[in-house]
């Protein structure tokens, strides 16, 4: 009775309104994690050859911990029914701390950190996803997925080189570094002040079983064809930036035109606002499809071309088309989502890094058994190509606002 006569501006007040966190918050929570993983993304295979000794002993080692990652990140959901978002987050930050310091510390002790750095990273990704799909609106959701890359652009072009350039002159320094990022970024959230989320509904029962979800995800069509999207997506840059620089050295081209090659391609970050408005303008489905079918051809081409630098170039072109999907080809599971379903949807989502990760090397293993490395450039364009006639069954309309759909209908 009473309150009907609460003012509306008294009952939500103006300034509750422009403290929600928007596209910028979480593009900077994202730049500053970038500075963290960029740092590193070179610095970990050199420090773990050399702690190590054997390649076969480092590729088991990234092994196990992708099926950690993996194991870990399919159990956040049920942590987080008991452990607030907000302090699960800060202990994925704190964690990338953790990494550092035993990198700095050096030895075997790289093993520890590399542990740590993966763990941060899934736990990060997981509680930042479910933070998007609470405070932006799904016609949104490309805005703030091209911001994300835009403010990480710098720190994926420069951050590789410079972590290298780092362990150079002193071999604990890019770690040093990486856990100076790691405290700016608990700062920085907690001073966004994002809290635990959206409440959606009090829980009525006791909590279920913590992989009960995948069910739930395996009846929705649309989210597995969002998953696939990015699991293949991501064994196109696994492809990319593993392979490629085998294939340099192999045929004797310059050791370093793989590293340099990969830093152009995440110059490419810097062009996403402008990708974006194409996105805008031609629909989710067009998009998706495109990067898949130009990124398909780019690798098939390098699977049966005779001249090695031509199947480099084709490679390069092809990437490209991989940063247009790092646009978009995340679009179509996001906006599937069912409001009641974050945390544990945002879970499953995250598991195509360590899919891939896990799918990728040991599908190659095989094929190289039998053919060059080019037969993974193949199998790798058939995969795209694989995805493009499932973005096909994309509802024409994805992603468009409603009131332009009435104009475009007119």
């Amino acid at each position: 009775m009473f309150e009907r006569s609460i003012p509306e501006w008294l009952r939500h007040p103006p300034a509750a309104a422009a403290r929600k966190p928007g596209a910028r918050a979480f593009a900077t929570l994202s730049g500053i994690e970038a500075m963290i993983r960029g740092t590193l993304l070179s610095v970990f295979p050199l420090a773990m050859y050399e702690a190590l000794g054997d390649a076969g002993t480092v590729s088991r080692v990234y092994f196990a911990v992708g099926l950690t990652s993996l194991t870990v990140g399919m159990l956040l959901p049920w942590v987080n029914r008991t452990v607030p978002r907000r302090w699960l987050y800060t202990f994925g930050a704190l964690m990338y701390l953790v990494g550092g310091t035993l990198g700095a510390m050096g030895g075997t002790m790289i093993v520890g950190a590399l542990v740590a750095c993966t763990l941060a990273t899934v736990t990060c990704f997981i509680c930042l996803n479910a933070y998007v799909l609470d405070y932006v609106a799904k016609n949104d959701l490309g805005r703030t997925e091209t911001l994300r890359m835009f403010y990480s652009a710098l720190s994926w072009s420069a951050g590789p080189v410079t972590g290298v350039a780092l362990m150079k002159l002193w071999a604990p320094l890019p770690f040093l570094l990486a856990g100076s990022f790691a405290l700016v970024q608990i700062a920085v959230f907690w001073w966004l002040r994002l809290g635990n989320g959206k409440l959606i509904q009090k829980a009525r029962g006791t909590a279920p079983n913590p992989l009960a979800f995948l069910g739930r995800f395996f009846r929705q069509p649309r989210l597995i064809a969002g998953w696939l999207f990015a699991v293949i997506r991501s064994c196109g840059w696994w492809g990319y930036i593993v392979y490629l620089p085998i294939y340099a050295i192999e045929h004797g081209l310059w050791e370093g035109l793989g590293g340099v090659l990969v830093s152009t391609t995440n110059a490419f970050l810097f062009v996403t606002p402008l990708m974006l408005r194409w996105v805008q303008r031609a629909t989710v489905r067009r998009a998706v499809r495109t990067g898949f079918a130009v990124a398909s051809g780019g690798f098939l081409l390098a699977a049966v071309s005779p001249v090695p630098e031509l199947a480099v170039a084709c490679l390069f072109g092809a990437s490209a088309f991989l940063i247009l999907l790092d646009i978009a080809g995340g679009l179509p599971f996001l906006m599937a989502v069912k409001p009641s379903e974050r945390t544990e949807m945002a879970a499953v989502y995250s598991s195509f890094r360590d899919v891939s990760g896990i799918m990728t090397p040991g599908i190659g293993a095989v094929i190289l058994l039998f053919a060059p490395i080019q037969g993974i450039f193949g199998a790798v364009g058939l995969a795209l190509g694989a995805m493009y006639f499932v973005a096909g069954r994309l509802h024409p309309m994805l992603g468009v606002a409603p009131t332009a759909r009435v104009r475009r209908a007119a």
